[in-house]
């Protein structure tokens, strides 16, 4: 009895083990294609706090560089933001962060605002696989699930990727146990010049009133800063495209006034910032290269270091040690790009 009980137990280890090791194998690794799906997980490999924490999605992991905050104002930072993040993800990564730390600033970019219900599982892989199994995950997983998506395929990615046999690639068995980090501090580096021209404007839309669950959301996540004692600061980045309308700035404006919440909508401080989009913008004005990215960060992190609880924190540790090893990440990854752009346009 005893044998059979321990061969019961050997074998059902064995299929456990095999189930573990095809999930890693199918599971899409974000390395070298599309590496917005690796942001969220690396949040979980740092090792020291934040006093800012960034939400949102591209116009807030494109558009910031924390390790400018960190070397010119001492303002340890990290950005949770993810590909089209929609504002219960925002929330539920918000909430999740709150387990591991309580920043004394947290700041969300507006924009999600725009979209009142799930959007496509394309997305929801890039923003949802990445957290780790916690209640956070599986609220937000039912949250933004479209009606083709099954919620088991979220949990057991296995169920989903299975048939991914013929997109396998030696990418696959590389990062089979480990990943590369691919940001810094949760800032998709780019350094690439392309010129904002004939930027679209807005159509008229039917109907420009925020849809109610995102403002529900907008409320927990502003009573959720305020049980923690955390400052929430609501922006708008300065990205040209998506169109922002005046009537979606109205409401936030109302909204942050009713709250007594800071809003800062870049785009209309852009020359004050410095921002130039026929340098500072890498895809014709929708996000920010690097150069501008800085320029917005420079000019956000004054604004912070006179409005906002926050302290120059270079000289502690284990900040200083944690940011001394960053900072030298994020310059070799510079010089590595630029050496790149460079070399594939050598008449720039």
């Amino acid at each position: 009895m005893k044998k059979t009980i321990g061969t019961a137990v050997l074998w059902c280890g064995i299929l456990c083990a095999a189930l573990w090791l095809l999930n890693a194998l199918f599971l899409p690794k974000y390395m070298s294609r599309v590496p917005e799906g690796a942001l969220i997980a690396e949040y979980y490999k740092e090792t020291a706090g934040h006093d800012v924490v960034f939400i949102g999605d591209c116009e807030v992991y494109e558009n910031f560089s924390p390790d400018l905050l960190w070397r010119e104002y001492g303002i340890p930072s990290y950005i949770r933001g993810s590909a089209q993040q929609l504002i219960w993800q925002s929330y539920y990564l918000m909430e999740e962060t709150l387990k591991y730390e309580t920043p004394k600033v947290v700041v969300f970019n507006v924009l999600s605002m725009k979209y009142g219900e799930p959007q496509s599982e394309a997305y929801n892989r890039l923003n949802l696989d990445g957290m780790r199994f916690s209640r956070q995950k599986l609220a937000a997983v039912r949250a933004s699930i479209t009606q083709e998506e099954s919620f088991l395929s979220y949990l057991f990615p296995l169920l989903r990727f299975h048939d991914r046999w013929g997109e396998l690639t030696g990418e696959d068995v590389t990062y089979l146990f480990h990943r590369d980090i691919v940001s810094d501090s949760g800032y998709l580096m780019n350094v690439q010049v392309r010129p904002a021209e004939d930027v679209p404007q807005g159509r008229p839309l039917a109907n420009y009133e925020f849809d109610p669950v995102c403002w529900d959301y907008l409320d927990k996540m502003a009573d959720l800063c305020q049980e923690n004692g955390v400052q929430l600061v609501l922006i708008k980045a300065p990205s040209l495209y998506p169109y922002w309308y005046d009537q979606w700035e109205e409401q936030i404006e109302a909204y942050a006034a009713q709250r007594n919440l800071p809003y800062l909508n870049f785009l209309a401080r852009t020359e004050e910032m410095g921002i130039d989009f026929s340098t500072d913008t890498y895809d014709s004005g929708l996000h920010l290269n690097l150069y501008g990215a800085e320029k917005l960060s420079r000019w956000f992190g004054d604004w912070l270091t006179q409005n906002c609880p926050v302290e120059d924190r270079r000289g502690q540790e284990p900040y200083e040690s944690v940011w001394q090893e960053k900072s030298a990440a994020y310059a070799a990854r510079k010089a590595r790009l630029e050496a790149e752009w460079s070399g594939s346009n050598p008449a720039e």
